[in-house]
């Protein structure tokens, strides 16, 4: 659980936004190509577990590779989108629920029906689901 420990307290580190959300694969995937050789030059020995790696790299900051730097941010940010949507998409996709799934019984039931029916869900509804990573 490397990158939730390291993304839940990355908001420190500070960046600009992805432009798509990453799933947790693809962001443990990005932070150990990109951070891997910081971590191991500068956080050599310390346990995974409870912030440390992300302790030690913002304690570091200063020697951090700014390729580690810019993807942290980057998969901070696209976490945070992805937990953001996946949060609000009921409420942003309300409207589009009871016009083109109404009658239909069960979160995943509904969410599937949306995605079906994704050419005639609103911009908004669809865009949410594409964020939370549920297309």
């Amino acid at each position: 659980m490397l990158i939730v420990t390291i993304v839940a307290g990355a908001a420190g580190f500070g960046m600009p936004a992805a432009a798509q959300t990453l799933s947790y694969a693809e962001a443990t995937t990005r932070l150990a190509d990109t951070c891997g050789g910081d971590i191991q030059k500068l956080c050599k020995g310390l346990n995974l577990g409870n912030g440390r790696i992300l302790e030690c790299l913002q304690q570091n900051a200063a020697k951090v590779s700014a390729g580690c730097k810019g993807s942290f941010a980057q998969v901070f940010q696209s976490i945070s989108k992805r937990e953001e949507a996946q949060s609000s998409y009921e409420q942003t996709c309300k409207r589009d629920m009871n016009a083109r799934c109404a009658g239909v019984k069960g979160d995943g039931f509904v969410l599937a029906c949306l995605v079906k029916k994704e050419k005639r869900v609103s911009p908004e509804c669809y865009q949410v689901i594409t964020d939370a990573g549920w297309r």
